[in-house]
């Protein structure tokens, strides 16, 4: 009996694995060379020159329900009134690195 548990046990860890999902692979610190070349422009120190209530704080982004690595990534990618789109110029494995150091900046508070 201990056999059987141990084998089920042992496959929901090897599937729960098998599934997780990408964008946990990001890379902050990559993600900090990356924001600094093309993002630090309009977004130094997590502010926001275009619409300066719009910041990346934390408060903000949760305001504006921007506050999760799919909805920062979704952001850079297609990007949304003054902001550039990026898809394209930046590989996913980039925007998703970015959207980490956003995060991780923002819950720091943009340190």
């Amino acid at each position: 009996m201990k056999k059987v548990l141990s084998i089920i046990l042992l496959s929901l860890i090897l599937v729960t694995l098998a599934f997780v999902p990408p964008v946990l692979a990001a890379d902050a610190a990559s993600g900090a060379k990356i924001f600094s070349t093309n993002c630090a422009a309009c977004h130094m120190g997590g502010r926001n020159v275009v619409a300066a209530q719009k910041t990346l704080k934390k408060e903000d982004l949760e305001k504006y329900n921007m506050n999760s690595l799919e909805a920062i990534i979704h952001q850079v990618q297609n990007g949304k009134n003054a902001m550039p789109a990026f898809k394209g110029r930046l590989s996913e494995q980039q925007i998703e690195d970015v959207a980490a150091y956003v995060l991780e900046q923002a819950a720091k508070g943009w340190t």
